[in-house]
């Protein structure tokens, strides 16, 4: 399991292992029943708190996404793709909304913010 951390990211480092393993839950690189590295190695690993990955873990079990067996560790649960895709697209729409809105506060037409997005998905 390869998770990347960007330090200089305004998301926290916690929520982007989450993002990570949900991902990794989503493509089926993780499957159900994988067991997920200990707390331990993946802190000594990503060179992080042991407590930042408990958070992470502790948030994808309250999520439904992993099971953790004391003594035993965590693994994949058995988790509906296809809502995971749904609360990813969301959060996506959230995340566009919010970008239409300052784009309207800065007095950017909505032609010109279609215009944009569209030169994006191009690039």
């Amino acid at each position: 399991m390869k998770i990347i951390i960007n330090n200089s990211c305004m998301v926290p480092i916690y929520e982007q292992i989450v993002d990570q393993i949900k991902s990794l839950i989503r493509r089926g690189e993780l499957k159900e029943n994988d067991i997920l590295p200990s707390v331990r190695s993946l802190s000594r690993e990503l060179k992080i708190s042991a407590l930042t990955v408990k958070k992470a873990y502790d948030s994808l079990e309250g999520q439904g996404f992993t099971v953790t067996v004391h003594g035993k560790g965590t693994y994949v649960a058995a988790a509906n793709r296809e809502l995971l895709l749904e609360e990813q697209r969301k959060e996506l729409e959230a995340d566009l909304e919010q970008a239409i809105q300052k784009g309207r506060r800065y007095g950017i037409s909505d032609e010109e913010i279609r215009s944009l997005f569209e030169l994006i998905l191009e690039g």
